[in-house]
């Protein structure tokens, strides 16, 4: 089942309202009309820091590429600015569709393209280099999970626990990764059994298999769903089903503790009925999302 392709569902809002005293943004002041009992969290970004600057290593790799086949005038400044495009607007869906987009604008140029796989062998191998220092830190105990953990991450997901409420997660990075960082992180704990990542099929894996899944097996409703996710593909699909969405406009560069304006106008487009920088509200978060009060 291939993932959705970014399509806004929503415009800006003219002005928004805030829960009092916190950085929580309500874009819609309804609330769920029942308790949550599953929630879907996405990985890079919504919970996990460790691979952040990963734009950084795909847009010049990809580039690089494509400046193998410039068209004729066509700069190199160009190139850079097509798959930077490229790049944000796939950015939600599995890695291998980016690749894919790059296979077909070498094809388009009268190239011969490597499988989109091998371009996203050649990425991730880049990528692992620039993250290496930070897995080998928070393996051998040098690096705590909390250097790269979006902001009170640990607390949400024991308060959702302490509330009953199932712990999902579902990633656009292989599954084999996910799992790994999730360990790093110590956030295997909070969703045992339940942590799902990309897959070499790409047929066998999409978020909103995921999510179709959870309501299926544990036999509920849509309404009973609340997602949290700095992308548009976990925003998109669960509300699509009836659920409630937390857009997280992490900054994961500065972590200033302020929403991503990028990220922030994306979760918009896309559904969210929340928009948090980050978790360091998580308490009042919770208590608006169970009883509409902070």
């Amino acid at each position: 089942m291939a993932e959705r392709d970014y399509a806004p569902v929503m415009d800006l809002p003219g002005s928004t309202g805030f829960i009092a005293g916190t950085d929580i943004e309500l874009i819609r002041r309804a609330r769920p009309g029942q308790p949550p009992e599953h929630a879907l969290f996405d990985f890079d970004g919504t919970l996990s820091l460790i691979r952040e600057g990963w734009m950084d290593i795909m847009v010049p790799m990809m580039t690089g590429i494509l400046e193998q086949y410039r068209k004729p005038g066509e700069t190199p400044e160009a190139v850079a600015l097509l798959v930077r495009e490229f790049v944000t607007r796939l950015t939600g869906k599995q890695t291998i569709y980016q690749m894919m987009h790059l296979a077909e604008e070498v094809r388009t140029r009268g190239g011969e393209p490597a499988d989109p796989q091998e371009y996203k062998e050649q990425y991730h191998s880049l990528l692992m280099e620039r993250i290496a220092s930070r897995r080998s830190g928070l393996a051998d105990g040098s690096v705590r999970p909390d250097a790269y953990l979006v902001p009170g991450s640990v607390a949400l997901l024991e308060a959702l626990r302490e509330r009953g409420v199932a712990i999902y997660i579902a990633s656009g990075t292989d599954e084999e990764y996910v799992l790994e960082e999730a360990e790093l992180l110590g956030l295997s704990r909070y969703a045992p059994g339940r942590i799902h990542g990309a897959q070499r099929d790409i047929a066998a894996f999409s978020k909103e298999m995921v999510i179709r899944r959870i309501l299926e097996t544990n036999k509920v409703e849509g309404d009973r769903l609340l997602a949290f996710g700095d992308g548009y593909v976990e925003i998109a699909d669960s509300k699509a089903v009836g659920g409630y969405a937390v857009g997280v406009a992490t900054d994961e560069t500065n972590r200033s503790g302020k929403p991503d304006a990028w990220k922030r106008q994306r979760l918009i487009g896309a559904g969210a009925d929340i928009i948090i920088p980050d978790y360091a509200d998580a308490g009042a978060l919770l208590a608006w999302i169970w009883s509409g009060r902070a």
